[in-house]
């Protein structure tokens, strides 16, 4: 079917960075056909197709999330002022080592519903070491795009029930892999994931980077240089720290996706631009565990890949993606001055930066012809929100430093309504505030930490 969206104004985040106002988007099944400007619009012939009238709206791609944790969604308030290496022995491996099937679909229902309503259509998610299947139930069922994968670990000093033998974490993910990568049409495809150097082996490292070479498309993300007390482990261990270590594993390269990136020296930060790895930016999680404030303006500079993630519901709270645009730019500000991280380039982390991130950009990221119909709508008319002009300058910075999930109006993917009108229309939104609350009752009392 094909459907031509009318909004008032129409921000593409293409290489031009258009703001069309009175056009259209035509699209064509899951694909946009034409971005129209007014006066094509009035040029366009037949009428074969459904007309959605969005008076008022603001029409941009959908928010690209590189790093979440849909299975920790449950725990969001249980893991509080606690720093990194506490907050996963004490609170975060007990908890995800009691889910079980039910709780973990549960856990990834409640946040996708979150993700979809704040505008993000696509999502890099780690899952944990059991239920992955229930993750990727909840993901298809959602509408959502995805990049998947199980948390891999074969050393866990903190809680054994997460560890497996390097052969099992291998030929699960495998498995899984030649299952879901490239399913739901192509929007579920699978990212292996150790989950950080301290608790993989060389060979589990090694071993999960070569298997991205047997799938087109696929990506290796693991956690790295989060914080100091993490960076002393890792040296005691390896004698080097975190990116330097995957160099002379051999697993640094343009599929290698690193979240965090906050205590690199200068040597792996040239290594990053060499090697094209992208590094995944969670500035709320960083500062809510005290992790520190990663040098994004620095990696921009050098043409390092950066993207935006809200991390996992406990070391956050929310899932908000006008929430990571806003920190990320504030906090580098009393550092480097007012004039660093602007608004569009905030904005273009959220969207093509992760689109780029996840090998997406000739699929998503921007507002163009040939490219995949994942897109929101904004309502920017309210008070507190509301544009001094129509430029893509005064649009970026009303989106990035007053939006929030509120004015979001609806998001599609792939042409299909996600979320409508302020309606989420994949996701019964009653049953899974009904589930959750039940399933973390259960969970807490299998954990029996709190």
């Amino acid at each position: 079917m094909r459907s031509l969206i009318r909004p008032e104004t129409i921000l593409t985040l293409d290489d031009q960075d258009r703001v069309i106002a009175n056009g259209a988007i035509l699209i064509n099944g899951t694909t946009i056909e034409q971005v129209l400007t007014a006066g094509e619009l009035t040029a366009l012939p037949g009428n074969d197709y459904t007309t959605v009238d969005a008076p008022g709206l603001v029409a941009m791609p959908g928010f690209v999330q590189t790093h979440v944790h849909l299975c920790q969604t449950l725990f969001r308030g249980l893991a509080e002022d606690v720093e990194l290496l506490d907050w996963l022995q004490r609170r975060i491996f007990p908890l995800e080592a009691a889910h079980s099937p039910a709780s973990m679909y549960a856990s990834a229902r409640a946040g996708l519903a979150e993700l979809i309503r704040s505008g993000t259509t696509t999502i890099m998610d780690m899952g944990s070491v059991h239920h992955e299947e229930e993750v990727v139930r909840a993901v298809t069922e959602s509408g959502i795009r995805a990049f998947l994968g199980k948390a891999m670990m074969d050393i866990n000093d903190f809680h054994p029930a997460l560890r497996e033998s390097t052969k099992n974490a291998l030929d699960s993910t495998l498995k899984q892999a030649q299952l879901w990568h490239g399913s739901a049409n192509g929007r579920i495809r699978y990212a292996v994931a150790p989950r950080f150097v301290l608790s993989c082996s060389d060979s589990l490292l090694k071993e999960a980077h070569a298997m991205t070479r047997s799938f087109p498309g696929m990506l290796f993300q693991t956690h790295a240089s989060e914080n100091r007390h993490e960076l002393q482990a890792v040296r005691a261990r390896c004698g080097m720290d975190n990116v330097a270590y995957f160099e002379a594993l051999g697993i640094l390269s343009d599929v290698t996706c690193l979240t965090h990136c906050v205590w690199l020296n200068d040597r792996e930060v040239d290594l990053l631009a060499e090697r094209r790895a992208r590094v995944l930016h969670c500035p709320s999680s960083n500062m809510k565990l005290g992790s520190g404030i990663a040098p994004v303006p620095r990696y921009l500079e050098r043409g390092i890949s950066v993207s935006l993630g809200a991390d996992g519901a406990p070391c956050n709270n929310t899932l908000n993606m006008f929430q990571e645009m806003r920190l990320a730019a504030l906090i580098q500000k009393p550092l480097h001055g007012p004039t660093v991280m602007p608004a569009r380039t905030l904005l273009k982390l959220a969207t093509a930066g992760g689109a780029a991130a996840l090998g997406l950009e000739r699929e998503i990221g921007s507002i163009a012809s040939g490219k995949r119909a994942d897109i929101i709508l904004l309502d920017l008319s309210r008070l507190w929100n509301r544009p001094v002009s129509a430029t893509a300058d005064d649009l970026a910075v009303s989106i990035v430093h007053s939006c929030g999930p509120t004015d979001v109006h609806s998001a599609m993917v792939d042409g299909e309504w996600l979320y409508r009108d302020r309606v989420n229309l994949t996701i019964d939104m009653t049953a899974a505030r009904h589930d959750a609350s039940r399933e973390l009752h259960a969970l807490l009392s299998r954990a029996k930490i709190l």
